[in-house]
């Protein structure tokens, strides 16, 4: 996890002196007082890929079963039960801030994005197990829950004018995006003898992402109203739990993050110093 933090650290710092580098720029490349910073908001409606929802169902619901001391022998065996968990669907509500900057047609920006807790409930407060002698025991049961939440750094190009009521506006970016899983008990996982324990806590990866997205824009300013899809390309590293590494089922796919989506947003953007300017003189 050390390496995630390191890696989402040192993205931000990137992220933060390229563009602190292209706002204090005095060497004529652009005209300061032109810059327009803008703040949307938005919510979408995002499809899984088929690989995503075989993943996170793959994931969210693994049941490696219990090592525990047995009376009997005294020794650790394993014990496994079934659970009954509804599956999770292939989509779900994602929403959106996005804080940036315009500069007559070239837009650049940071789209914060997550989403609500996905919740399969618990069919009982406990289940039973049992070892392969036969010796039975009840274990605990939790909600299964995963969220997802990341930073994409985007760049757009208004392709009809700066300051046309009608717009379309592609845009591509890169980032990172963490998933979290909880899972259902308190599971054993890894060989016996050589095993970590799991908690009742979320787990979770983060990995680089790539987003391509278009938007169709009514602007009448400061306001613009926009209707937006696209697609988030993700591929997550395999889980580490308790420094032991999740295997996933052997008939999946890679460990597939990819959505698309279709969604709308509610754009303010700012006054720049050169039109306060102006409006001043009248």
């Amino acid at each position: 996890m050390k390496t995630k933090i390191v890696y989402l650290v040192s993205l931000l710092c990137a992220l933060t002196s390229a563009t602190s580098a292209f706002a204090d720029s005095e060497s004529g490349f652009y005209e300061k007082d032109h810059v327009r910073g803008f703040i949307s908001v938005g919510a979408d409606y995002r499809g899984m890929s088929e690989g995503f929802n075989n993943y996170v169902n793959n994931i969210a619901f693994i049941n490696p079963g219990h090592v525990i001391k047995s009376e009997k022998t005294g020794s650790e065996e394993l014990y496994t039960g079934s659970t009954k968990y509804s599956s999770f669907e292939d989509y779900y509500i994602s929403f959106h801030m996005n804080i940036g900057a315009q500069y007559k047609r070239f837009l650049t920006w940071f789209n914060i994005n997550a989403m609500p807790t996905q919740i399969s409930e618990r069919p009982a407060e406990t289940y039973t197990i049992a070892s392969k002698s036969g010796e039975a025991q009840k274990a605990p049961l939790f909600d299964v829950k995963w969220f997802t939440y990341g930073v994409d750094w985007m760049f757009g190009w208004k392709l009809f004018g700066e300051n046309t009521v009608i717009n379309l506006i592609p845009s591509a970016g890169i980032g990172f995006n963490l998933i979290n899983f909880h899972f259902a008990s308190l599971f054993t996982a890894g060989e016996v003898g050589n095993y970590v324990q799991m908690r009742d806590r979320y787990y979770s990866t983060m990995d680089p992402t790539l987003t391509g997205e278009l938007e169709f824009r009514l602007e009448i300013n400061p306001i613009a109203i926009g209707i937006y899809g696209g697609y988030r390309y993700v591929r997550y590293s395999d889980l580490e739990v308790e420094g032991d590494i999740i295997v996933r089922h052997p008939n999946d796919t890679d460990n597939d993050g990819d959505t698309w989506y279709l969604g709308v947003r509610v754009t303010w953007t700012f006054m720049s110093d050169w039109q306060r300017k102006q409006a001043d003189k009248l």
